[in-house]
């Protein structure tokens, strides 16, 4: 799923000590460019923090995946990014290098006249009607 806004507001880091080892993770705010835009918090985790360099007031193209989990009864959905590049970036790039021109039919076409009699007395055609 992707979604295209304006980053307005990054949220503070959140970090700590799990089973795994230390782990980090920082939520961001995106406001989507509709007609009635809707505004979405949505996280990333561990490195990818620093590798997309998020900044505040930029438009993004942020691709995200939706999951629900529960705990204790309660459900909790995590909106999560796996990728976020400049939303003029992915606006403006060209189509790949390496596709073909469309074929074009270099036939020369014939000519055929279709009487008001074919139409309406079936003609040549196999239709049933």
């Amino acid at each position: 799923m992707e979604l295209v806004g304006k980053i307005i507001k990054i949220l503070p880091l959140q970090s700590g000590e799990g089973n795994n080892g230390p782990w980090k993770k920082q939520d961001y705010i995106i406001e989507t460019e509709e007609q009635y835009p809707k505004k979405v918090c949505f996280n990333v985790w561990g490195d990818k923090i620093d590798q997309f360099k998020v900044q505040e007031g930029q438009a993004y193209k942020v691709s995200i995946n939706i999951e629900s989990r529960e705990y204790m009864e309660k459900w909790y959905t995590d909106v999560r990014a796996w990728k976020l590049e400049p939303a003029n970036a992915a606006q403006s790039t060209p189509p790949p290098a390496n596709t073909a021109a469309p074929v074009q039919n270099t036939e020369p076409q014939t000519a055929t006249s279709t009487t008001e009699e074919d139409i309406f007395e079936g003609g040549d055609d196999d239709l049933p009607f």
